[in-house]
């Protein structure tokens, strides 16, 4: 006890001061975002930006706010940490409730200590419950009355995918099959592993996002990288920050797209069919760098990390330097805001939002700690047309952020429900929230009232 109260001492005299260290964003956040985001010189500091937010959890009574002509509701509460968010076809709807796995040789050292604090004051570090829950809104309110342990004893699990009758779980350390029939409110037949994924002592950026492709054929899996900039040495990052490809008859991998600091949030969009993803880009050379973003991926292309990012903007701290790798990055499609850590990315396939949201992304930003003023803490929508971006962001999901400066949420995966509202994973609120439009929710308590 006495070696906590000291620790905790400790961590209040260094954290303090952090906050008011590091540099203040110099450009207006607008400008961070779209297909040419504005990117200053870089700006290192001894002691890096750290702005978090301490996560509190939503009081009674209280949620985020939609925007004007949307309306949210809880689908559920009382979750522990959930992160990701799959429907099912028969419009049951399964959570991923996890946490970061032991990774004992992942920030080492003073520093280390001190962000594996600041993480955990933010909401994370916590045990990982491994599990999966299945929400049923069988009544078709927009809340689920029916909760059930749908797999547990999983190894800090994030992605998933449904095949037919195969059900696919991305742990931390790999991609595992269960069998699954319609309906079913819970699986105990063992899960078949099907592929590795890295992950190991250090495992830096621990969830592992998941995908099917169209025909069911091949899974694509996400993994971040085992460092900031490749701090702990190339060799400790083999087949990271990266998508993999996975034959699902074979369990045979390949690196599929690389060069992507940290993946997450794969999704197919709709008009092209092309693979698209959320990544979180570097930290620790200015509030204004690097912008997070989103991007179509191509088989075999390289998007610069460590050695450049959006771009060929090469990033000094790397050594030795790749000029031939530089040369060959791919500039990202959509720049995402400056550290937003946008997690989650699904796309509006449905037709219950208005017309204005047809075809676009919804981006569920999980919020900054190496940013001042803070960026992300909310879902935010991006018009699409003909298969790319085609305006600036739209807020549709919002104040996560209290009035007293603390983190009442922290949004993370999101995804469309059967009637084509969107979910939203809240990783701090312990809640999955439900936006549709007013008159939808109207039309859904108005034919309840008349039961």
């Amino acid at each position: 006890m006495i070696e906590t109260t000291a620790r905790l001492t400790v961590l209040a005299m260094l954290v303090a001061p952090l906050a008011a260290c590091g540099d203040q964003s110099k450009i207006p956040e607008e400008q961070s975002f779209g297909p040419n985001p504005t990117l200053p010189e870089p700006n290192s500091t001894l002691i890096p930006t750290v702005h978090i937010a301490e996560a509190r959890g939503w009081p009674e009574g209280t949620q985020p706010k939609p925007a004007a002509g949307l309306t949210v509701t809880a689908f559920a509460t009382g979750l522990t940490h959930p992160r990701t968010v799959l429907t099912l076809p028969n419009g049951d709807v399964l959570v991923t409730e996890t946490d970061a796995p032991p990774r004992p040789d992942d920030r080492k050292g003073i520093r280390g200590w001190i962000m594996g604090m600041v993480m955990k004051r933010a909401g994370s570090g916590n045990p990982s419950a491994n599990r999966i829950s299945l929400l049923r809104d069988a009544d078709g309110d927009g809340r689920a009355e029916t909760r059930a342990a749908f797999l547990q004893g999983l190894n800090s699990p994030f992605g998933m995918a449904l095949v037919g009758n195969e059900f696919y779980v991305a742990n931390t350390d790999a991609v595992v099959r269960f069998p699954y029939n319609e309906g079913d409110t819970e699986i105990k037949a063992p899960g078949v592993k099907i592929a590795d994924l890295p992950a190991g002592t250090i495992n830096h950026h621990w969830t592992k996002d998941l995908i099917a492709s169209r025909d069911g054929s091949k899974l694509y899996a996400t993994v971040g990288s085992n460092s900031n900039v490749a701090e702990n040495g190339m060799e400790a990052e083999t087949n990271r920050a990266a998508v993999l490809e996975i034959d699902r008859a074979t369990g045979e991998a390949r690196l599929f797209a690389s060069g992507l600091r940290n993946p997450n949030g794969l999704a197919w969009e709709p008009t092209t069919g092309a693979l698209w993803v959320a990544v979180n880009e570097r930290d620790e050379i200015g509030s204004d760098l690097v912008p997070d973003y989103m991007t179509s991926v191509q088989d075999g292309g390289f998007y610069g990390w460590p050695y450049s990012y959006f771009g060929q903007n090469v990033d000094v701290r790397v050594d030795p330097p790749r000029p031939d790798l530089v040369a060959k990055a791919i500039k990202p499609d959509y720049a995402l805001g400056t550290h937003t850590a946008s997690l989650g990315l699904t796309f509006n396939t449905g037709s219950l939002f208005p017309a204005e949201y047809a075809g676009g992304a919804f981006v569920g930003q999980h919020g900054s700690w190496n940013r001042n003023p803070r960026s992300g803490y909310k879902v935010i929508f991006v018009p699409f047309t003909n298969g790319k971006p085609s305006g600036p962001p739209k807020d549709v999901l919002t104040g996560f952020i209290g009035e007293d400066d603390t983190a009442l949420g922290r949004p993370v995966g999101v995804a469309l429900d059967k009637a084509g509202a969107l979910l939203v994973a809240d990783d701090v609120g312990n809640s999955v929230w439900r936006v549709a439009p007013e008159r939808a929710q109207a039309s859904v308590s108005g034919a309840k009232a008349n039961e």
